[in-house]
This record gives structure tokens, C-alpha cells and sequence, in this order.
């Protein structure tokens, strides 16, 4: 295996254990383990745990930049591209119900600990909302078109949040709903979707 492959699957194995397990409880051994590497052969890629975290923020921001672009490529309907957003919800269920939304809990979990990478995971929300921001007024709202787009961010982080302590496999469904419906409320008749139903492939950051 090539040092580049190496540090790759460090960021990869850390990527997902700072989401399963949080930052603070994820240990140099921890990733190490998971990637069969000694501590020395992890030592050569990173110094410090801080390090780590810096490189997985920058591959899910890199990682959204490409699902973002993804969005925009394969939906010519800013609204539908909205829709995918918001669908994220129900694709990534099963993982959110249990772990939360890996933007939404890192980003919680580094101001607990006034941790200096706190505004640089920041970062991936401002992504989602420069770009949701951007959608709303290529379908008629630029005069409220960030407000909308905070709005919507702000409420699925809290889906995201309540459905780890709700049982009940519809809660999601039904805000999913609920949130497709205020859309089309708040956009012009002649930008609706043209797409009701967005891909399901698996999607997030």
C-alpha cells in the first residue's frame, strides 16, 4: 500500500469513526486499528488527532462540493435540486436515526469542547446554505432567498435531531412531506418541480 493510499484510509476509517463515535471518544487507536496499521506507520501521516479531524472536514467538504455539483448537473429544475436536499432525509435514515447528521453533530460537538476547527466544520453548513440560497432564487425568491434557505436547514437539522430519541419509523416520512409541501407554497407556479420524485441513491456529505 502507497503512503497516499495509506493516509486515505486513515481519513477515510476517521471520517467514520468521528461519526459513529464522536471526535472526543475516537482514539489514535481506534483509527489505527480499523485501518490494520501500526502506530508508527500512523504516527508518519499525522502527529496529532487535530490533524486528522482538519483532513476529514476538508474531504467532506470536498465530498458536498461534488454531490452539490452532482445535484445541479442532473436536475435542470432548481426546485427539484431542493427536493434532492430535502430528501437526503430519507436516504440517509437509518445512519441519522442512530448517529445524527454528521454535519449537525460534528459541528455541535467541536463548539462543546471550544475546539479552533469549530469554524472550520462551520464550513459544510455554509455550503449547504450558500447553495440552497442560490437554488431559491433561480426559482423566483431572491429577495428572501438565504433566510428560506436557513429556514430549511435549520429544520432538518431538528428532524435530524428529534428522530434519534422519536420511535417512530414515519416521523421522518411525514416531515419529509411536510417539507416538500412548504416548498410549493413558497414558490412560484411556474418554477414548481418537474421531478416529484428526486433519484433515492444514496446521498450526504
Amino acid at each position: 500500500m502507497s503512503a497516499a493510499t495509506t493516509r486515505e484510509h486513515i481519513i477515510e476509517a476517521a471520517d467514520t469513526l468521528f461519526y459513529q463515535q464522536g471526535f472526543e471518544y475516537t482514539s489514535f487507536s481506534h483509527i489505527a486499528q480499523s485501518v490494520k496499521i501500526s502506530r508508527g506507520n500512523f504516527y508518519y501521516h499525522f502527529k496529532t488527532k487535530d490533524q486528522i479531524l482538519e483532513s476529514v472536514i476538508e474531504l467532506r467538504l470536498k465530498r458536498t462540493g461534488v454531490l452539490l455539483d452532482e445535484w445541479e448537473r442532473d436536475f435542470s429544475n432548481p426546485v427539484d435540486r431542493i427536493r434532492k436536499f430535502i430528501n437526503i432525509l430519507i436516504i440517509n435514515k437509518t445512519k441519522i436515526r442512530r448517529y445524527g447528521c454528521p454535519v449537525g453533530s460534528l459541528c455541535t460537538e467541536l463548539v462543546k469542547l471550544n475546539h479552533p476547527s469549530q469554524k472550520t466544520a462551520s464550513a459544510l453548513f455554509t455550503l449547504f446554505r450558500d447553495w440552497l440560497a442560490k437554488q431559491f432564487v433561480l426559482a423566483g425568491r431572491k429577495a428572501d432567498a438565504n433566510n428560506l434557505a436557513l429556514h430549511l436547514l435549520a429544520r432538518t437539522q431538528g428532524v435530524a435531531t428529534l428522530v434519534q430519541s422519536i420511535a417512530d419509523d414515519g416521523f421522518v416520512s411525514s416531515e419529509v412531506e411536510q417539507m416538500y409541501a412548504w416548498l410549493a407554497d413558497h414558490i412560484p407556479a411556474d418554477k414548481t418541480a418537474t421531478n416529484p420524485d428526486p433519484s433515492n441513491r444514496q446521498s450526504g456529505p
